[in-house]
């Protein structure tokens, strides 16, 4: 059984983009994946802001993004790119700390404008810690995903399709990198 760690590099922990990311862990976990969500907007944010390496709640962020056969970094979109939270968390992962690891960008943005966000802002950073297996990102319009009163999320047919497809490619190569 593989290890996943989903990083939410979200400010609200009440946005469309965690019903996604619930979505995503459900499904991996359905097949005998183990799973863990690191939030980062809980790390501690002083520890965050003063880029403290040494802080428990940092080494412990850092342990579950080691100890990971595969990744899924999700963020939302603001001003072009990925959210300052989790530009400050990325920046405390060792400098090769995605080295070895499947990952899979997620975003989720207002406009199809954004799109390349992926590509051109999120893809380099994480190609500088390490990561040389990154897959076909994901691109969500937030107005695909609504938020009902009683906490759940509906997300759209034509999402659901598309992050099925996505997550099982995903699958299908963390399986291979497992196996070896």
């Amino acid at each position: 059984m593989g290890k996943i760690v989903i990083i939410s590099g979200n400010p609200s922990k009440s946005s469309r983009l965690k019903g996604v990311l619930e979505f995503a862990a459900s499904r991996l976990e359905n097949e005998g994946f183990s799973v863990n969500q690191l939030e980062v907007v809980d790390l501690p944010a002083e520890d965050l802001l003063h880029a403290k390496f040494d802080s428990p709640a940092v080494k412990a962020a850092n342990a579950l993004v080691e100890q990971a056969d595969a990744l899924i970094i999700a963020t939302p979109v603001y001003k072009a790119s990925y959210t300052g939270i989790l530009k400050v968390f990325l920046d405390l992962i060792p400098q090769k700390g995605l080295e070895n690891k499947k990952i899979l960008p997620m975003a989720m943005g207002g406009t199809t404008a954004h799109l390349l966000m992926l590509e051109y802002a999120l893809k380099p950073v994480l190609s500088v810690l390490g990561a040389t297996h990154i897959e076909q990102g994901i691109f969500i319009l937030d107005s695909q995903v609504k938020r009902n009163e009683n906490g759940t999320f509906e997300i759209s047919e034509e999402v659901t399709s598309r992050l099925t497809a996505t997550l099982t490619t995903f699958l299908n190569s963390i399986s291979k990198k497992v196996m070896v």
